[in-house]
């Protein structure tokens, strides 16, 4: 099996960057782990991937991104991270959305998101307070909505592309783009990229005829002449809960909550939302917690 990966590349003389990932294991696996109906693996399959770039764009390892997008569709709320590694994860309300085709006959996934919402992003750099990034939804499409959050939140024009083909045995191919001109870069080159890609077609389909990114890159700039600027990225998806992480969890409900739950359930049963594995607290755990609060509050 062909292994996921992000590269950049820069065209034109450096005057385009282009970054272009294949996340079609990620995205199989968040399929597995949340068990996702097919409309629904589209619609978490674009956003893992659009977040994986945009984690891996980050500088530093202990930089994280979070993703947040809250449509009026039946698929409800779903929250991507990343760092910058990128080690990705997600939770999504309704993972088993079941909805007709949309008019063209394809997985619709603006009528899974809604195309009234919003997307936002945090990423936590390091700074004293967290860059927050907020934009509308346009089309619940997902990419046209991440490049007017670029334009509005970030002031960057961009050119995005996301794709997930999806059959009855999962996921085909996934994977994206994201364009950037930069200030020197001129009508010309802009005007030749839009056309180079509409006449390119769809990334899903150019990722399951089993095109390189690199040959995708030349596809969807025109420029034969691209420079790889940086490769081997391995987006993976990886959720990094631990009991310990919900044992501090549990402290913070309060005192009265936790009482409450060692004398009526005697045991705790805990769900990561991330990778659905299951955590559980004896009574002599709870007790323990319990304790410590006592401990640390007097």
């Amino acid at each position: 099996m062909k292994r996921d990966e992000i590269k950049k590349f820069l065209a034109y003389d450096g005057k385009i960057s282009v970054i272009c990932a294949d996340t079609t294991n990620l995205v199989e696996n968040a399929r597995n782990l949340h068990d996702l109906s097919p409309v629904s693996t589209a619609a978490l399959g674009r956003i893992l991937t659009i977040t994986a770039i945009m984690g891996n764009e980050m500088k530093n390892a202990k930089d994280k991104l979070t993703v947040q997008i809250k449509g009026t569709g039946p698929i409800g709320t779903i929250i991507v991270t990343s760092n910058n590694y990128p080690k990705v994860k997600a939770s999504i309300s309704n993972p088993n959305v079941d909805i007709p085709l949309n008019e063209f006959g394809k997985l619709d996934v603006s009528g899974a998101i809604g195309n009234t919402g919003y997307i936002n992003v945090i990423k936590d750099i390091g700074l004293k307070k967290p860059y927050i990034g907020i934009a509308p939804l346009v089309s619940g499409e997902i990419a046209e909505d991440f490049a007017n959050y670029f334009v509005n939140s970030e002031q960057r024009n961009s050119a995005v592309a996301l794709g997930v083909l999806v059959d009855k045995d999962g996921v085909r191919s996934a994977g994206g783009y994201l364009i950037n001109p930069m200030p020197d870069a001129t009508e010309n080159e802009i005007s030749k990229i839009e056309q180079a890609i509409f006449e390119a077609g769809a990334i899903s389909k150019m990722l399951d005829k089993q095109l390189s990114l690199e040959e995708i890159a030349k596809k969807i700039t025109g420029d034969e002449n691209i420079k790889v600027i940086d490769e081997n990225i391995i987006p993976i998806y990886e959720c990094d809960c631990s009991k310990q992480h919900f044992e501090e969890a549990l402290i913070t409900i309060g005192k009265e909550e936790l009482k409450s739950m060692i004398d009526e359930d005697e045991k705790a049963e805990i769900i990561c939302h991330f990778c659905n594995k299951k955590y559980y607290f004896s009574k002599e755990e709870l007790l323990k917690i319990y304790e410590k609060i006592n401990n640390e509050s007097k």
